[in-house]
């Protein structure tokens, strides 16, 4: 027999002209769900024994619009995004408006400044997966009985895969008759699923991730980072407010008082963590999210994907790969930079989701400011800055000993490709910068030349290291502040929409 889930009345839909009580009325349809989940979860881990299924869903949003923007609109608005592809219904369910206020909003404000429809807010039919509700560092599972924990799924909704899948960013969605298209890339649970897979992954809750985001492959830059970090909190007259570690560790700027603005509130605040996740991140942080984020992906492409899957849900303004390659060319130095303009991709870790035919372009906006970026910080210009920093192909593998490969068939192909540098990473995270809308660039160190036998020994490299790293952080950090200061709406770039894409960057 079919049993009835246990759910709050159901909400009418509303219509909203104005964007923010269009928002305020997704945050308390939101609060009141996950209030009900919660309040029902506390009580089967005191022992109650509920009557029934449990159920909450996700809020949506929902516009109709007859017209399409005008071509010519278009050209003089200079957006990528804030408007939907044609004529029809458009929906997306919507998670966390606590962490995602001033984006919907932003959303919000340009759907009605473009198309001049009403927003539609009510509830959706998607369920709220129970575990998505915990507040942070709330792991109420834990205290159940083997035989109580086994019971969750018949009483409460956990995770179904089959509604955050990938396929409207991949382009492979596809609508079912009388089905709304979508507005954004990601469905709310989507979007929930990568919030506590930061968490997990990176060891500091989502809600400090900042708009500009570094990756690197070395410990030696995230210690370069932390340095730098703390050496900010200690200037009273910096823009940034606070530097969080792996564990949520604060550490506010010098003056500022507890709860002041962009700052961690001190119930937020942890203690650093008896071991470090698999890839930490630390927060520079900077009003309005404005700040940098640092992640250590370790080496490989897998992690790279990984990471960046789940960052792409925080819809940053840009990331940028600093990290360590091997220089393929003579010419080149140990030290020398490299600007990937072009990457081949044998990482292999995105062919399902982006097949390899797909081109991967750079994009002028950051690629200015990474050449501009070297220029400033090591005072070059003209030959000496072509000298020091190549501009070229970057080719990424998923195979570390590629050299050892019997008939030097890689070796061909990066010749035949005009690489001047090989990595495991760069390419992944500008491939998956493309498929989720995400400015991407790479500015690479060389630092070994495994073809002409220059490999990386102990005493050379610690010693490169400590010379270089401080120097390319610095570079990537300018680089960022290049970028801010040009603005968020002109990095996201038209070269990364689709035919049909969605109205939400």
């Amino acid at each position: 027999m079919h049993r009835m889930h246990t759910q709050l009345p159901p909400a009418d839909p509303s219509l909203h002209t104005d964007p923010q009580q269009a928002l305020e009325r997704v945050q308390a349809l939101y609060a009141q769900q996950i209030q009900h989940l919660r309040e029902a979860m506390h009580r089967y881990v005191a022992g109650e024994d509920l009557p029934g299924p449990v159920r909450a869903c996700y809020p949506y949003v929902r516009i109709h619009t007859a017209t399409a923007v005008q071509q010519e609109v278009l050209e003089n608005l200079g957006l990528s995004y804030g408007f939907v592809a044609g004529t029809g219904c458009f929906e997306t369910t919507l998670t966390r408006p606590d962490l995602y206020a001033p984006y919907y909003l932003e959303q919000f404000r340009l759907l009605r400044e473009h198309h001049g429809v009403e927003l539609e807010v009510g509830l959706s039919r998607q369920p709220i997966p129970v575990h998505f509700s915990f507040a942070e560092n709330d792991h109420l599972e834990g205290n159940l009985t083997p035989q109580r924990r086994a019971r969750l799924r018949d009483l409460f909704d956990l995770p179904d895969l089959g509604a955050m899948d990938d396929g409207i960013a991949n382009g492979t969605w596809a609508a079912q008759p009388g089905e709304p298209k979508p507005l954004s890339l990601f469905t709310a649970a989507r979007v929930d699923y990568s919030l506590h897979r930061l968490r997990h992954y990176t060891g500091t809750a989502p809600d400090w991730f900042q708009n500009y985001v570094l990756f690197t492959n070395y410990q030696f830059y995230i210690d370069e980072f932390v340095r730098l970090g703390h050496e900010e909190m200690a200037r009273a007259g910096s823009d940034y407010t606070a530097f969080v570690e792996p564990g949520n560790v604060v550490t506010p700027r010098t003056g500022l008082a507890d709860g002041a603005p962009s700052t961690p509130p001190r119930s937020a605040w942890g203690s650093a963590p008896p071991r470090l996740p698999q890839m930490p991140a630390y927060h520079l942080m900077r009003p309005g999210h404005g700040g940098i984020t640092m992640v250590n992906i370790g080496v490989g492409p897998a992690n790279a994907k990984t990471i960046t899957d789940h960052i792409a849900v925080l819809r940053p303004h840009a990331w940028l790969m600093l990290g360590h390659c091997a220089g393929l060319r003579s010419s080149q130095q140990l030290g020398d930079y490299v600007l990937a303009h072009a990457y081949v991709r044998e990482d292999h870790v995105l062919d399902e989701e982006l097949p390899v035919w797909v081109p991967i372009p750079a994009l002028a906006e950051i690629q200015l400011a990474l050449e501009k970026a070297v220029a400033d910080v090591t005072r070059s210009e003209g030959a000496e800055l072509k000298r020091i920093m190549r501009t070229g192909t970057v080719a990424s593998t998923d195979n570390r000993n590629w050299e050892l490969l019997p008939g030097n068939e890689p070796q061909r192909r990066f010749s035949q490709s005009r690489a001047v540098a090989l990595d495991m990473e760069s390419a992944t995270i500008a491939a998956n910068g493309f498929r989720f809308r995400v400015p991407y660039g790479t500015l690479l160190c060389v630092s070994d030349k495994p073809l002409h036998g220059e490999i990386k020994l102990p005493g050379m490299a610690n010693q490169f290291y400590r010379e270089r790293v401080d120097q390319h952080l610095r570079i990537g950090m300018r680089a960022i502040e290049l970028l801010r200061a040009g603005g968020s709406t002109r990095l996201h770039s038209r070269k990364l929409r689709a035919f049909d894409e969605v109205a939400f960057q």
